[in-house]
C-alpha cells in the first residue's frame, strides 16, 4: 500500500516542464508580436511619405 500511496499523492514533474515551456513559448509570441510592431511603424511612415506625394 505504501507504494500505492506513493504514486497517487506525487505530481508528476513533466506538469512544471509544461508550465515552463508554455510560458516561454509566451513570452516568445509577446517578443514576435513587440518586433512585428515595430517593423511596422516603420513601414508605416514611409507609406504616408508616398501618400502625400500623390
Amino acid at each position: 500500500m505504501n507504494k500505492l500511496q506513493e504514486v497517487m499523492t506525487t505530481q508528476p514533474k513533466s506538469k512544471a516542464s509544461n508550465n515552463k515551456k508554455r510560458k516561454w513559448r509566451e513570452i516568445e509570441q509577446l517578443r514576435d508580436k513587440f518586433q512585428l510592431e515595430r517593423e511596422l511603424k516603420g513601414f508605416e511612415s514611409s507609406l504616408e511619405h508616398m501618400l502625400d506625394d500623390f
